[in-house]
Parts: C-alpha cells; sequence; structure tokens
C-alpha cells in the first residue's frame, strides 16, 4: 500500500494546516529556534531525517512553523504586481512548503510506525490545522485568480509537457478543492474539512487502541496446539510485554483473518481470535468506531454536493484512471461471477474435508484457514511450515528483491548503518544506478508492534524533484512477527510477496525523475499507483529469482519439486483471498455511493446489506475489512478507492502478460517498463501511458486467468 498522506507531497496544492492572517504567518515562521532539527535542511545524506536530534516534542512547533512559512510564501505570490506567469506562480508554488515538507513527512512516517501518545497528541491537535491550511491556500481567490488566467492561457504559453500538465492539475485540483464557491460556501467547506480531519484521526486512534486492546489472550498453552514453538514463544514474549508473564496473547493485524487461524487446531481458540478480531472496534466502549464511520460518510456525502458531484465516490473518481463509479463498478461486476461460482466450489470442497475428519459441524470462516491448508496439502502436498525454513528475511530481501531489481534495472544496494533511524529494527541501504550513480536511501521496517499501524505500507521521508534539487528518500513498513530471541527470522511465503509488493511501490519512488514535486514518483491516482506494487509481486517466483533467495539454513536450495507445488498452488483458495478483497472494495464503493441526504447510517444494518447485494459468499468468506477496521477507506485515503486493488491487478497481469510475451525478466524488458512507467509520475494520463507499453487498453481476461478463473466462472484447465 502507498500511503496517500506521504503523498500529501506538502506543495501548496498538496499540503495541510491552519493560520489565520499574514501578519501572523509571518510571526510563527520567524518563531522556530534554530536548534529544533526541522530548522534547516537535513546535512545528513539526501537530507534524511535527523532522527538522532529529533524528539517528539520537536514536531508540532516545526509543523506550525512550516504552515505559517507557507501561507506566507503563498501570500507573496499573490502580492506580484506584474502579470502572471508560470515562473512566478506555478514555480513559487511548488517551491513553497519546504519547512513544513520536512517535518510533515518526518512526522507522519513515525507516527504511522512506531507512535506514542506525544505523536497521537500532535496529530490530534494538528489535524484541523492541516485542514484549514490547505484551505487557505486552495482557497484563497488571488491565488486561484493567477493560475485560471494562466490555465486559459495554457496554449500559447510554450510550455514543456510537464509545466503544462503541472499547471493543468494545479488549476483542476483547486476547482476541486472549491476554488469556484461562494464565500458562504468557502465557509461551509472549510468546516467540513474540519470535521472530517479530526474524525478521520479519531478513527486511526481509535482503531489502533482496539487492536492492541482486542489481542487474544490466552492462558493454556494447549488451547496454542498446531502453532509452532517460535509462535508459541512469540505469544509467550508479546504476553511479557503486556504485564502477564504466565499467558500468551495473539496480537491482531488488521484484517479479518488472522495468521495463526491456518495453524490453530482447537476449535474454540480459532473461534475466539476470530471473534476478538471480528468485533475488535465494535465493543460499545472508547475505541468502538461505528459512530465516527456512521459522520464520516454523512460529511463526506454532504462536501461532495457543495462541490458539486452526486456522491462522495463521484467526486473522488473524477480525477482517478476509472474516472467514475459506473466504470469502477463495472468493472467489478465482470469478476464477481467467476469469483462467487469459484468461492461456493471452494466451500463444498472444505466441507467435505471437514465430514472426511469427522468433523460435526458446519464449516465457520474461523475454520476455513485451516481447513484450506490440510486441503492444500491434500491436493498439492504443499505444507507451509515446510516452505517457511526456505524464507529468511534478510536474504529474502537482499538475494531476492534485491536482485530482481538489479536484474531487471541494474540498480544496487549497500547497507548504511551510519544513518539515524526512528527504532533499533529499522535498516537503511543507498541505493546506485548501474554505473554507481546515487539514486536514492531506503528504509526497511519490517517488525510487528504495538504501537505500529497495521498492515504494510511505503511512502516518502524526502520527494524527488529536479527543481528543489533532491532525491528520493523511502521507507518500506511491515508487519511481520518477529521471532523470539534466538530464532531465526523466517517468513511466510504471502510476506514475501508482500516484501516484493511493497518494494514495487519503492521503485516507483526511486525511479522518479521529475523537475515539479506535485507530478513526482508516486503521486498518482489510486487505481494506478498500485500497479507497480502488484506488478513487482511476480518476481518473487520467477525462475531466475527465487532459487537465488529460497536457501535454507543448511545452504539448500528450494527444491524444483516445492517450487512446483507453490505454482500448481498459486490460485487455490481465490475464491476466498480475491473475493474477501472484491466484496470489501464493493463495500467502499456502497457506503460512498450514498447521496447527501441519506443521512446517518447503522453501520451494522448498511454493512449487512451492502455485502449482500455483491452477490459474493460473505456468509462462508466475510470481507477482508469489516467497515469499523476498514482502515483504507477511513483514515488513509482510500475512500471510494479501494477498487483500486483489483483495478490494478487487472494493470498488473496485462503489462505482466506483455513481459512473458516479451522475453520475461530481462534487463531490456525492466528498462523499457521504467522508462515508459516506473519513472513517468504523473506526467501523463494514465491511459495513454498504460497503453503505450502494453500495445493496447487493459482487459480483465488476464487478471481473471492469473486467478485460475474463466469468465463463466469455469475453472481454467490445468496447464
Amino acid at each position: 500500500m502507498r500511503l496517500p498522506f506521504a503523498a500529501v507531497v506538502l506543495t501548496a496544492l498538496t499540503t495541510t494546516a491552519a493560520i489565520s492572517s499574514p501578519a501572523m504567518a509571518q510571526n510563527a515562521a520567524t518563531t522556530l529556534p534554530a536548534s529544533n532539527p526541522f530548522a534547516t535542511p537535513s546535512t545528513l545524506p539526501f537530507e534524511a531525517p535527523p532522527f538522532d536530534r529529533i524528539k517528539d516534542t520537536d514536531y508540532q512547533p516545526a509543523l506550525e512553523a512550516g504552515m505559517a512559512q507557507q501561507l506566507a510564501e503563498v501570500n507573496n505570490i499573490v502580492r506580484v504586481r506584474s502579470a502572471p506567469t508560470f515562473d512566478n506562480t506555478i514555480v513559487p508554488l511548488e517551491r513553497s512548503g519546504r519547512l513544513l515538507e520536512r517535518a510533515a513527512l518526518a512526522f507522519y512516517g513515525v507516527n504511522g510506525a512506531n507512535t506514542n501518545d506525544v505523536l497521537q497528541k500532535t496529530q490530534e491537535v494538528l489535524a484541523p490545522r492541516f485542514a484549514a491550511h490547505q484551505d487557505a491556500i486552495q482557497l484563497n481567490p488571488q491565488l486561484f485568480a493567477r493560475v485560471r488566467t494562466l490555465y486559459d492561457a495554457r496554449q500559447t504559453l510554450k510550455l514543456t509537457p510537464e509545466q503544462l500538465q503541472v499547471l493543468t492539475l494545479t488549476y483542476e485540483n483547486m476547482v476541486r478543492a472549491g476554488a469556484r464557491l461562494s464565500p458562504t460556501d468557502k465557509t461551509k467547506l472549510s468546516a467540513l474539512n474540519a470535521q472530517l480531519s479530526t474524525l478521520e484521526t479519531a478513527f486511526q486512534q481509535k482503531l489502533l487502541a482496539a487492536a492492541k486492546a482486542g489481542a487474544l489472550v490466552v492462558d493454556d498453552r494447549a488451547k496454542l496446539a498446531g502453532l509452532s514453538e517460535a509462535e508459541i514463544a512469540a505469544a509467550a514474549d508479546a504476553a511479557k510485554e503486556r504485564g502477564m508473564p504466565s499467558k500468551y496473547v495473539l496480537t491482531l493485524q488488521n484484517t479479518t483473518e488472522q495468521p495463526a487461524l491456518a495453524s490453530l487446531t482447537d476449535r474454540a481458540t480459532r473461534e475466539a481470535l476470530f471473534n476478538a478480531g471480528w468485533t475488535r472496534a465494535e465493543k460499545g466502549d472508547a475505541n468502538d468506531t461505528r459512530a465516527t464511520i456512521s459522520q464520516l460518510a454523512e460529511l463526506r456525502a454532504q462536501k461532495a454536493k457543495l462541490l458539486g458531484f452526486p456522491t462522495w465516490a463521484d467526486y473522488v473518481l473524477a480525477d482517478q484512471m476509472a474516472k467514475n463509479p459506473t466504470t469502477a463498478l463495472g468493472f467489478m461486476q465482470q469478476l464477481g461471477r467467476p469469483v462467487a461460482a469459484e468461492q461456493r466450489r471452494e466451500a463444498a470442497e472444505l466441507q467435505a474435508q471437514v465430514k472426511a475428519e469427522r468433523g460435526d459441524f458446519q464449516l465457520k470462516p474461523w475454520d476455513w484457514d485451516l481447513y484450506a491448508e490440510k486441503l492444500r496439502k491434500a491436493k498439492y502436498d504443499l505444507n507451509q511450515d515446510e516452505l517457511k525454513p526456505y524464507f529468511e528475511i534478510n536474504k529474502v530481501l537482499t538475494d531476492g528483491v534485491f536482485y530482481a531489481a538489479n536484474q531487471l534495472y541494474g540498480i544496487t544496494f549497500k547497507r548504511r548503518t551510519d544513518i539515524p533511524v526512528y527504532q533499533p529494527d529499522v535498516m537503511v541501504y543507498e541505493v546506485s544506478e548501474e554505473n554507481g550513480t546515487p539514486i536514492g536511501l531506503m528504509y526497511f521496517d519490517y517488525w510487528k508492534r504495538d504501537n505500529k499501524n497495521g498492515g504494510a505500507w511505503m511512502s516518502n521521508f524526502v520527494n524527488q524533484s529536479k527543481l528543489l534539487g533532491t532525491k528520493p528518500v523511502i521507507y518500506n513498513v511491515g508487519n511481520f512477527t518477529k521471532p523470539a530471541p534466538g530464532q531465526p527470522a523466517l517468513i511466510t511465503f504471502d510476506d514475501v510477496t508482500t516484501m516484493f509488493h511493497e518494494f514495487g511501490h519503492a521503485l516507483h519512488g526511486l525511479f522518479a525523475n521529475q523537475t515539479y514535486p506535485s507530478v513526482s514518483g508516486t503521486n498518482t491516482a489510486r487505481d494506478f499507483v498500485e500497479f507497480p506494487s502488484q506488478f513487482n509481486e511476480h518476481w518473487a517466483l520467477d525462475p531466475k529469482v527465487l532459487p537465488h533467495y529460497a536457501v535454507n539454513r543448511q545452504g539448500q536450495v528450494i527444491p524444483p519439486e516445492l517450487v512446483a507445488k507453490i505454482k500448481r498452488a498459486a490460485t487455490f483458495n481465490t475464491g476466498n483471498t480475491f473475493g474477501q478483497a472484491l466484496a470489501v472494495a464493493e463495500l467502499d464503493m456502497s457506503w460512498h455511493s450514498l447521496p447527501a441526504t441519506a443521512g446517518r447510517q447503522d453501520v451494522d444494518a448498511f454493512e449487512t446489506k451492502a455485502l449482500a447485494a455483491t452477490g459474493l459468499d460473505t456468509a462462508d468468506v466475510p470481507p477482508r475489512y469489516r467497515s469499523s477496521y476498514f482502515l483504507h477507506i477511513w483514515g488513509n485515503g482510500y475512500s471510494a478507492g479501494y477498487y483500486a486493488y483489483q483495478w490494478t491487478k487487472m494493470l498488473d497481469a496485462n503489462a505482466y502478460a506483455w513481459f512473458e510475451n516479451h522475453g520475461g525478466l530481462t534487463r531490456a524488458n525492466g528498462q523499457r517498463f521504467r522508462d515508459m512507467i516506473l519513472s513517468k509520475g504523473h506526467t501523463e494520463d494514465y491511459a495513454p501511458m498504460f497503453r503505450a507499453f502494453n500495445g493496447k487498453d487493459p482487459e480483465v481476461g488476464p487478471l481473471l486467468h492469473d486467478l485460475g478463473l474463466n469468465a463463466d466462472g469455469s475453472r481454467v484447465a490445468a496447464e
């Protein structure tokens, strides 16, 4: 996942925060003491954040001063007496907000991955100010007048293609932000933005607390039967950290399914773990998110109406590759029938597996993963425990993720231990071109912590820009279970895939080659930004890559017969895994297709109705997220955008089919993909960009084939 708030590039039109007057802005801009580590650009390589000097209390004054400074910079633009030009209006707009960007990118990175009470309070206090600051710039009538003058004359200005794109997007973003509204409606919009920002922050904080409090506490080791010794040791360590030395704690990841469900043989423990996750944010306590969700949906619909859109989904998709909800829903509906048919087949197979083992119960969601794993072993003789010894996390990174990138793009990686980090487990690497020219820095933070948001993501500490003279500083964050001391750092093949996925985002950021920061790197639409990451997953199983990193502690390379099993099982359980994501994408679209007249919804009733309407088997295959812990859409900026994961899988499948038809993993193919996709940022419209690479528009056929399905719902014949 690419976190949109860090795509909050914090240039004038993508930043967030609040100052009330030019005089106040100028005064606040001069109050940041020189001792604050954000007061001047970092002197570390690539302007990496000086985490060894940054204290939790440094962020708020730096963010406040950064907002003030940027507002003063914008006021200087509108005070220019001469007629607007690209150089006196758009360029200084792109240059503005440097202090704010330095502080905000570091703050959001640490707050998401290593938060504490001070950082959460800072976020809570500043969230409405960020929203007001964005409004103060985007709704500035003098600034909009200058931008509109340039936009109206854009065809006569002799701009480069990138300059024309920046000008066009600047104008369109201001219009979408409400620049053409009346003064009265601008006031209404600012109030809505402040409320939304506050509620989104509240949701994130409630959910983090709910996940921590909702972890399953087990007092009897026997109830953990099926888990490995390493997993039991990790559960014991988690309990000790919480002051329960004689117990075991199974922490929750931010999805409906929990990893341990595939191994636990005690059915009561499985049910308890599933329910702990399913109800984590619906306990009627201070961490219950349902009232927040209902209000968020209502206010988003009101904001969309104010801006002239029928629904929030219409507003969001207007600048996406899909363009409108009708296209996105039509795409998902093409997938619904074959996926639903596969779900029914899978459920029947698993129920038969239960019966074969003399199980006298109806299959439930907490049984699915365990019996799916048993069926996987029976059908494909594939045991996940048999795989894990071949996937040691550091070797996966250096000899798998890095190796594939080297073979495709020629880049190299060097460990840096002299770059300060925000948490001791974080690793830093310098990335260089084939000829040794430095590209940027990469941080990796893989282990799960109670104070880390769930899931996995990529973002930037420093954004690339030729105008600013900056190279990318990027991080990947995961939530893998850290082994107990002395145990090898073994991960699942799903974790391996996650590492390749997030590094695909990183490549998109590392190869950024733009002049202007607002169109650089991963600052692209949600239904395009996941394309490079999902595409990069393919190389995890590539025959040139897999044997290079899949090596056990005895130095034995993963045997060909085990690789064959992995590939044969690649489409196993597709109805479950893909169906979970498809259902929740349609749930997201349902929430955000509500008109402003709909009012507040009963969350559970709305969710039940919306899921039933998908036609997917949500009784046996629950959605990947419930509304109450759907962080993507309520707290991470993916509202009306979760379909992007499936949409970009379509793009990915089409692109990989192109690779397969042109020689697969080769240096030449990698360079072509880098030149035509990864290095483009948002300098071009997405459909023509993809068409130029692929030779035609994307189709659902390659995606269904990757899932092992035909459009009529039948399975693809075994090859």
